[in-house]
């Protein structure tokens, strides 16, 4: 089936190969304020920017836990920061559930300098911050786990060219060349006749797992003038982060739990039924999980991520607020489709609290701070 999608950077014509749900459940379409890719593929399922039911997403990583074939252990899964973090994360734990395995790690992709020690760097080359990082697990077993690995599961939101990802495979060979079969992991795969050309990429097996399979054709509208975007500190300021918890960064082989406190009456008493819950960037699995615990205790609840991506406000992108970042670098952060839902109440999820007043998105949102 073909659908052509009018932006007011161009147009897009995507045809559907095979789908597990309709076109217009899975995405929406928007322009990124970035000449380089100047449209963007908007999840409705992904929770990053349109929020969504955590059941919902429940569904969703269920669904791609067992579309993953049985493979040979060890096992690493990588996902991308910061978009797929949370589905990542959320796949790796539905995984772990459906097949009782022990012998797999999680990890994800970072923009922040952390005072651990680097397995290697890639580059996405369309983003606005285009260098990712990767850490060396700190535990033992995750750290064999990452070094010995057979099998190598990466994960994304959309595959377009899957560029990105055979870079990050391509590097973490170099590191491991154990690996005996890759597993690429997306909600949508646009990559047409490209996928023949990535299965002999890499001469050992590449299968390639989704919820959606096509092709789309992209024809820019010479009139538009996208703003052109700074790269967001493209590999990390500073001196390193020092992590008081590790929620994937370093390496993780075990659900995470959330810790009781959270869920005090301090924090959580006299909340409105209908609730917005919000994670922060790269820091979105533990409060999808506050998110799940909240809907199972009977609350309306949606839940979503803010983002650095600066997309352009419009089609399936609304009410876009900015705001300071949360850990002291001085980027841009935006959260897309504010406002969007009947709220009673906000909790935004942190790994630790802003450093200083000019991260200000509790203010705009009236909302209560929890830090994990």
């Amino acid at each position: 089936m073909i659908h052509v999608v009018n932006l007011r950077s161009g147009q897009l014509r995507l045809t559907v190969e095979s789908a597990d749900y309709p076109l217009d459940e899975l995405c929406g379409f928007g322009c990124r304020a970035n000449p380089r890719r100047p449209f963007v593929i908007v999840s409705r399922v992904l929770g990053k920017h349109i929020p969504v039911r955590p059941r919902r997403m429940v569904e969703i990583h269920q669904t791609l836990a067992k579309k993953i074939p049985t493979i040979p252990g060890p096992v690493t899964f990588i996902a991308l920061a910061e978009t797929a973090v949370g589905l990542g994360h959320g796949i790796f734990e539905e995984w772990l559930t459906l097949t009782g395995r022990d012998d797999a790690v999680f990890l994800h992709t970072t923009r922040y300098r952390l005072r651990e020690t680097l397995a290697f760097s890639f580059q996405e080359p369309h983003s606005h911050a285009p260098c990712h990082l990767v850490y060396e697990p700190v535990e033992k077993h995750c750290q064999n786990l990452f070094a010995n690995a057979k099998s190598l599961i990466l994960i994304d939101d959309e595959l377009t060219t899957g560029q990105t990802l055979v870079n990050l495979a391509t590097n973490y060979l170099s590191y491991n060349d154990r690996v005996c079969q890759i597993i690429f992991v997306s909600l949508t795969d646009w990559l047409g006749q490209l996928r023949l050309t990535l299965a002999q990429r890499f001469g050992i097996p590449l299968r390639l797992v989704s919820l959606l399979q096509g092709s789309l054709k992209f024809e820019a509208n010479p009139t538009f003038n996208a703003p052109e975007t700074n790269a967001a500190f493209a590999c990390g300021r500073g001196e390193g982060y020092s992590l008081q918890r590790n929620y994937g960064r370093l390496g993780v082989s075990q659900p995470i739990s959330l810790e009781t406190r959270l869920l005090t009456d301090r924090v959580m008493s006299s909340l409105g039924r209908r609730l917005l819950v919000l994670g922060t960037g790269e820091f979105a699995h533990p409060p999808f999980l506050l998110a799940r615990l909240l809907e199972n205790a009977g609350h309306d609840v949606l839940f979503q991520s803010t983002t650095r991506s600066p997309l352009l406000e419009g089609d399936a992108l609304g009410a876009k607020l900015q705001f300071m970042d949360n850990y002291g670098e001085g980027i841009p952060n935006y959260l897309y489709n504010a406002g969007s839902r009947d709220i009673d109440d906000a909790i935004i999820g942190y790994e630790f609290m802003a450093p200083n007043s000019s991260h200000d998105l509790p203010e705009k949102l009236n909302a209560r701070c929890v830090i994990f």
